[in-house]
């Protein structure tokens, strides 16, 4: 056995050592019900987290774990496909921007950015 250096201690009188408790065991259930809950649209996943006195940072693991077809990419950004120049049957300059969920989007060359940003964010979900 090892010698503990007692002078470490000098200073200190008492030392209570504080149980925290077992872990906690969530079903499979359980943590499907929290990901869907926090992952609505609208609903922070902190208050989501606070209101199961979980840490966010384990809801995104299970979301992860759950859903890995959602975590494979980054998200706010989606594959481009650059394809060869295509005669336009439309001379109106539009632009039609196909989502990797098969979703077209149609829009004019004076588009506001800002709102085709939050478009592509609303369907991207």
């Amino acid at each position: 056995m090892d010698e503990v250096d007692i002078d470490v201690f000098l200073g200190v009188r008492r030392l209570d050592v504080v149980e925290t408790g077992r872990r906690r065991r969530w079903t499979g259930e359980a943590k499907q019900r929290i990901v869907e809950e926090a992952f609505q649209r609208g609903l922070p996943v902190l208050a989501v987290a606070r209101r199961h006195d979980v840490d966010p940072s384990q809801i995104y693991d299970w979301r992860k774990r759950l859903f890995p077809h959602i975590s494979k990419g980054v998200r706010g950004f989606a594959p481009v496909v650059v394809t060869p120049d295509v005669p336009v049957s439309s001379s109106r300059n539009q632009m039609e921007i196909v989502c990797g969920n098969g979703r077209r989007i149609i829009v004019d060359r004076d588009v506001d950015v800002a709102a085709l940003l939050r478009v592509l964010a609303a369907i991207d979900q």
